[in-house]
Formats: C-alpha cells, sequence, structure tokens
C-alpha cells in the first residue's frame, strides 16, 4: 500500500515492501538455487526489526530534547515583562524566528530524505524547541494564567486520548482519509507562508493570531492534529508489520514530534483566546 503523506513515502523499507507478499517483492526477481547463487534473492542485513518499543525510545528522545531546548530558551532569553527594554523582545523574537524557519527547513529535509538521519530529526526537535521557548516565554508574558501549563497538559492528553481510540476503536486509515489529511496539512501550511510574507507588509489577515478568523483556524488546527496523529500510529503499525529496521523508527519518532508541536501551538492559542480580558 503507497501513502499519500511525502514523508511517508520516501521510506525505502516502505516503498520496497508495499507491494510484498510473504517476502517476495517482483515475481520477475524470483530465482532457483541456494542463497548467493545468481537469481537468488539474498536478506540483507537490517540491523534488527523496528519495534514498537524502538517507536516509543526513539519519541521520547525526540520530544524530550524539544522540551529540555524549549526550557533552556525560555530561561537564558531575557525577561519579556512591562520594565524590559524593546531589545529584549526584539532578541526573543531573533531566537523564535531562526528556530522556526531552521525547523520549517528541516521538516522538509527529513519528509523527502529517502534514509532518515537520527541527526536531523535531533536537528529539528532542538530548533523546534528554540521557537517553542520563545513562543511559550511570549504568550506567557501576554496572557500568563498558567496557559502553558495548560497547553502541555492539554497536547499530552490529546496524543493519550487519540492512541487510546485508535486502539479501542480499530480505527482503520483509508486512502481517501489519508489524502485528505495531507492535503489539508500542506493547505495549512501554504496558508501561514502568505500569511508571513503579507506580515512584512503589515497587509496580514489575522489568519493565525488569537481572535476573530484566527480562532477558526486554531480550531481547525488542532482537529487536524488529531488526524495527524492517527495517520503516524497507522504508519508505524505499517513499517512494523513489514519489518522495517529500526533506524525507521526515527521516521516515526519526526512524524510523531511534528504532531504534538501542531497541537500545542493551536491549542496554545485557542487558551490565549480563552485567558483575555
Amino acid at each position: 500500500m503507497q501513502s499519500n503523506n511525502p514523508a511517508l513515502r520516501r521510506s525505502a523499507e516502505f516503498s520496497a515492501n508495499s507491494n510484498a507478499q510473504t517476502g517476495y517483492t517482483d515475481p520477475s526477481s524470483w530465482g532457483t538455487g541456494t542463497p548467493g547463487q545468481p537469481g537468488v534473492q539474498t536478506p540483507v542485513a537490517t540491523g534488527g526489526p523496528m519495534t514498537t518499543d524502538s517507536v516509543v525510545q526513539k519519541t521520547a528522545i525526540s520530544v524530550g530534547l524539544v522540551m529540555i531546548v524549549a526550557a533552556a530558551t525560555w530561561v537564558l532569553t531575557p525577561p519579556i515583562d512591562e520594565a524590559s527594554s524593546t531589545d529584549n523582545l526584539s532578541s526573543l523574537i531573533a531566537v523564535m524566528t531562526i528556530g522556526s524557519l531552521g525547523a520549517f527547513a528541516l521538516s522538509l529535509v527529513n519528509s523527502f530524505k529517502r534514509v532518515i538521519s537520527p541527526a536531523l530529526v535531533l536537528a529539528f526537535a532542538a530548533l523546534e524547541g528554540m521557537a517553542l521557548g520563545g513562543l511559550s516565554k511570549f504568550f506567557d508574558a501576554i496572557y500568563g494564567d498558567h496557559i502553558i501549563m495548560q497547553a502541555v497538559v492539554g497536547t499530552f492528553a490529546a496524543f493519550a486520548g487519540t492512541l487510546a481510540a485508535y486502539k479501542f476503536f480499530d480505527i482503520k486509515v483509508g486512502k481517501k482519509f489519508r489524502t485528505f489529511v495531507i492535503a489539508a496539512v500542506l493547505g495549512m501550511v501554504g496558508l501561514s507562508v502568505v500569511e508571513l510574507v503579507l506580515s512584512l507588509f503589515n497587509a496580514d489577515f489575522g489568519l493565525f493570531g488569537v481572535s476573530g478568523i484566527g480562532m477558526i483556524t486554531a480550531f481547525a488546527g488542532l482537529i487536524l492534529g488529531v488526524f495527524m496523529l492517527i495517520l503516524d500510529f497507522d504508519f508505524a503499525e505499517q513499517l512494523i508489520a513489514h519489518g522495517a529496521p529500526e533506524r525507521e523508527a526515527w521516521r516515526v519518532a519526526f512524524g510523531l514530534t511534528v504532531s504534538l508541536v501542531w497541537i500545542y501551538t493551536n491549542l496554545l492559542r485557542i487558551l490565549a483566546f480563552f485567558s483575555q480580558d
């Protein structure tokens, strides 16, 4: 089965195994004789199969790195309050910008890279942590009311609830659902890029703000984030079922990290909206 998700399709093992049946690939490559002779497929060592435990471990490392770097960014950047100077705010915005752009660039690389690189996944997590640390500190200074902790708890609650529903209701991911989610994600990313460009000319529409139409995109983004988690769970199951090598667990960890960050940022905007006076 082929996936419409570019990050999933780049997996060499998933692509190679998507048409496999009972351990064989293309019938034209079958042969007879003993292993090692011409015309005979010899299994290639992959260093061990991917398991649920390996997915959990890699995801914990990736998400943990995001949280550690985010906390360090919060502590090491200048304070943002009424007594602080505009230079402090400029420094925080610079950190957020560097982290966001760097994470976006590496997300594209990781999505389309055929052989996943653990180092690039961790680099993405570190840059994402910079962006989230700055964004969280900015929201805390403006809205306060413990919304950061609420957003963190809400994000992991969404993860646990989605995983429980996926297992309990035995959710199956079809082609139409997968296509819809990927198209919606790409559309949302496209809108954010357009909004960013327009903001440089003070002509943005407030699509990703904390009021008005921004709340529509926030709730839509939150729901979309849950759908992304479902795709991640399905992808992990398929890779494990196809006997993918352990390194592919990093690809799943990358996808889950992206989904959790997506949920957190949208949930943060929603909580900020309800925290306004």
